[in-house]
C-alpha cells in the first residue's frame, strides 16, 4: 500500500504561482514500483482530468491546457512537485496526486487551489 499526501495549495491572484507537492509512504516495496506519478485536477461539476505525469525515466505529459505554465518533476521515487506559473481562474480546481504502482492506482486526498481573477 502506499499513502500519498499532497501540500502547498491556496488562493493566489491571476498571473500568481503555487507550487504543489506530494509525498509517497508506505510499503517500500510499493513506493519503490511506482514507474508514474502525476498530477490530476477536479473542479465543480466537471470530472477529473489529467494535469501532468512523469515517468520514472523523466518522460513527462501535460494537459494542452497548461502546457508552457505548468512544470512537473519528480525529486526522487516518492516525490513529485508541480510548479505553476501564470495561473488562470479557470485553473481553480482540486488537484489530486497520483501514483502507479505495478497494477496500482493510488490517489492523494486533494488540496485546493484557487485562483482569483
Amino acid at each position: 500500500q502506499v499513502q500519498l499526501v499532497e501540500s502547498g495549495g491556496g488562493l493566489v491572484q491571476a498571473g500568481g504561482s503555487l507550487r504543489l507537492s506530494c509525498a509517497a509512504s508506505g510499503s517500500i516495496v510499493s513506493i519503490l514500483s511506482i514507474n508514474v506519478m502525476g498530477w490530476y485536477r477536479q473542479a465543480p461539476g466537471k470530472q477529473r482530468e489529467l494535469v501532468a505525469i512523469i515517468s520514472r525515466d523523466g518522460s513527462t505529459n501535460y494537459a494542452d491546457s497548461v502546457k508552457g505554465r505548468f512544470t512537473i518533476s519528480r525529486d526522487n521515487v516518492k516525490s513529485t512537485v508541480l510548479q505553476m506559473n501564470s495561473l488562470k481562474p479557470e485553473d481553480t480546481a482540486v488537484y489530486y496526486c497520483n501514483a502507479k504502482s505495478g497494477q496500482h492506482d493510488y490517489w492523494g486526498q486533494g488540496t485546493q487551489v484557487t485562483v482569483s481573477s
